[in-house]
């Protein structure tokens, strides 16, 4: 059985459109590809790694897997951080490797036209912008599209492995 819905999303699809998880950083929402989210889940207690960046707070040991833990709010420099029972985390798969986002919130799934995508802006050398794919509008309210992939980009999906790595080397060696 197809519903209205289903339907509407097909359409979208095949006219170029696309679904993004919405999520909130301080005051602004963003958008990631719906099929790179594996899971949300609450925020629950991470092992701490020594040695890594601020903003990989750990790992999360998830039905088997070690799952390194990314706060964004971190990355993005946001200031003070909190967690509390709304703090959720977002389980993408990037490039083969499963991490979780730590986000302040999701807010839901939207399936946006390519026409309500409009290019990031060019805001100079001082600003990386390499991983925001674009701006979209919906229903007045902007969100701020992320491609995950660039965003936990290369040199961090290596810290995040050698993380991942030792620590199931270590669990294993227990």
């Amino acid at each position: 059985m197809q519903t209205a819905h289903g339907s509407a999303v097909e359409q979208l699809t095949a006219e170029g459109g696309a679904e993004y998880l919405t999520f909130t950083l301080g005051g602004e929402s963003y958008g990631l590809d719906i099929l790179k989210v594996q899971e949300i889940r609450g925020y629950d207690c991470v092992t701490r790694i020594a040695n890594t960046p601020a903003f990989i707070k750990g790992v999360i040991n998830l039905r088997g897997v070690i799952v390194p833990i990314v706060d964004l709010r971190i990355k993005f420099n946001m200031g003070e951080v909190t967690y509390h029972e709304f703090t959720v985390v977002i389980i993408i798969n990037v490039l083969n490797k499963v991490v979780g986002i730590v986000v302040d919130g999701v807010s839901d799934v939207v399936a946006l036209p390519p026409q309500s995508i409009k290019p990031a802006p060019e805001l100079g050398a001082s600003l990386d912008t390499r991983y925001i794919t674009g701006l979209g509008t919906l229903n007045d309210e902007m969100l701020i599209l992320v491609d995950i992939e660039k965003l936990i980009g290369s040199d961090e999906l290596q810290i995040v492995d050698s993380t991942a790595e030792n620590t199931q080397k270590e669990a294993v060696n227990l």
